[in-house]
């Protein structure tokens, strides 16, 4: 098929897909789609990337910038910023989720012992973007129908894009791989295999979730088409995951889907101890695997080599390199200057490294011990309030816990924890969410004071005396 007539297809396919998947019985804020574009731009290729703007970084230098990229991301910020002004309950929603503000906090001030604050300072203000982001996804007056749409905009245009770049556009949609010499690889709308795949993931693992409560629940309105349009986008996830090669991605997706479907299950929902088993089983069993001689057995059954793909070559040479050990190379900057030359010609290899492949190590070289002792606190925190949000919403609940222990594991070889990842990004919308779950369990005017049990799907619902909460968590204006 000729790639003109391919993307004509692609286009109508893609608007249908929002056609199918409209909704009229919920109306989230036209805001969001800020953080749609926002996520548009950082899942794919940025502006100037489109445009044929070649950005090349030269090792030793600073990473040059782009003021189209630049200009996009802080017109989305300050009406972020501006969205945000009129809404009220974002500043309780940040004290709830007081281990980010700390862990930004820190990070700005880390800045003071790095070689390039104000380069730091620069990023430090795109990454707060984030969090503006997800606040203005989760102070929507209809919090999980705005993750629902959020979700299903991003996923409606960049999945079927990526295939389309691919099968049709070969030269925008595959590149080499960095660690595999002239092995190439398929990279969709992004310029990484594992961006793709990390983009695949999170948002297949959501539309999976979408899928789920459309199944089940044969009273929600337009159910049949809606579900025609989710389960085509969970093909397109799916297919992408197998076209992208993507270890992590692949496995955290599996490992996500599976608890997901099992801590839906009713036996689950009335017994969080035995969630906490299954966590802790999931956690350990890789882990322990890789610490005690399994690591060849388990890194080749997903199709790696046993020193990760080179990873661990890397890891060697750059937590030597730590200028300090305390607060690290400051926010965002241990990967500029003179240290990126070091380490290219101390490893070798076709193209320049910058990034340590391991989200844990990735915040010990920019932030130091206090940095990783932060990001522990977040999980711990996140994952903490994900399981109370279970306990008081099921099917939402099971897929914040689900991204919550997905990305814990996704860093163990990816390099997540960092400015404008997709990883960090629903980190913190998962953690956000979950507080907006409990806070309106304790705000809300409950007629009994307790939660009960509905009848109709065998879930928790919060009662009042004119409303009733369940999947939508809707708010009172």
């Amino acid at each position: 098929m000729p790639p003109q007539i391919a993307s004509v297809l692609f286009a109508v396919g893609i608007a249908g897909l929002f056609w199918l998947d409209r909704n009229t019985s919920v109306r989230p804020s036209r805001a969001l789609w800020l953080p749609v574009i926002w996520l548009w731009s950082n899942g794919s290729r940025p502006p100037s990337g489109w445009l044929g703007i070649n950005m090349t970084e030269v090792a030793g230098q600073l990473p040059p910038s782009s003021p189209i990229d630049q200009l996009l991301a802080a017109s989305l910020i300050l009406l972020g910023v501006a969205v945000l002004c009129r809404r009220r309950d974002w500043g309780a929603l940040l004290r709830a989720s007081w281990p980010i503000a700390v862990y930004f906090s820190f990070s700005l001030a880390s800045l003071a012992f790095s070689d390039y604050p104000a380069w730091g300072f620069k990023r430090w203000v795109r990454a707060l973007g984030d969090v503006i982001m997800v606040l203005i996804v989760v102070t929507d007056a209809q919090p999980a129908a705005a993750l629902r749409r959020l979700i299903s905009r991003v996923g409606f245009v960049l999945l079927p894009a990526s295939m389309l770049l691919i099968r049709y556009y070969p030269q925008l949609g595959r590149g080499f791989d960095p660690f595999g010499g002239d092995a190439i690889v398929n990279t969709g709308v992004t310029t990484n295999k594992n961006v793709l795949g990390l983009l695949t993931y999170l948002v297949t693992l959501g539309t999976l979730w979408q899928v789920l409560i459309l199944w089940r629940d044969k009273t929600q309105p337009n159910r049949t088409r809606r579900l025609v349009a989710q389960g085509a986008l969970l093909w397109f996830g799916i297919s992408l995951l197998f076209t992208a090669h993507s270890a992590t991605s692949g496995v955290c997706f599996v490992l996500g889907a599976a608890l997901m479907l099992v801590t839906t299950l009713p036996f689950f929902r009335a017994r969080t101890a035995v969630v906490h088993a299954l966590v802790l089983a999931i956690l350990l069993g890789g882990s322990l695997g890789l610490l005690f001689g399994g690591n060849s057995a388990i890194t080749g059954a997903v199709g790696r080599k046993s020193d990760f793909s080179g990873r661990t070559e890397v890891w060697a040479v750059v937590i030597p390199m730590v200028p300090n050990p305390i607060v690290g190379a400051g926010f965002e900057t241990f990967w500029v200057g003179p240290r990126v030359r070091e380490v290219f010609v101390t490893r070798g290899g076709f193209s320049m490294t910058n990034e340590a492949h391991n989200g844990y190590i990735e915040v010990y070289l920019n932030l130091g011990w206090i940095g990783v002792g932060l990001i522990a606190l977040i999980l711990g925190q996140g994952y903490r309030t994900a399981v109370r949000a279970f306990r008081r919403e099921s099917e939402l609940g099971a897929l914040l816990v689900a991204y919550v222990v997905t990305l814990m594991l996704y860093n163990i070889t990816e390099a997540g924890f960092r400015m404008l990842s997709l990883s960090l990004f629903f980190l913190f919308l998962s953690i956000v969410s979950a507080c907006r779950i409990n806070r309106l369990a304790k705000t809300a005017p409950q007629s009994d004071g307790e939660f009960d049990r509905d009848p109709a799907n065998n879930s928790d619902v919060l009662e009042f005396d004119d409303w009733k909460v369940t999947g939508d968590l809707r708010t009172v204006e």
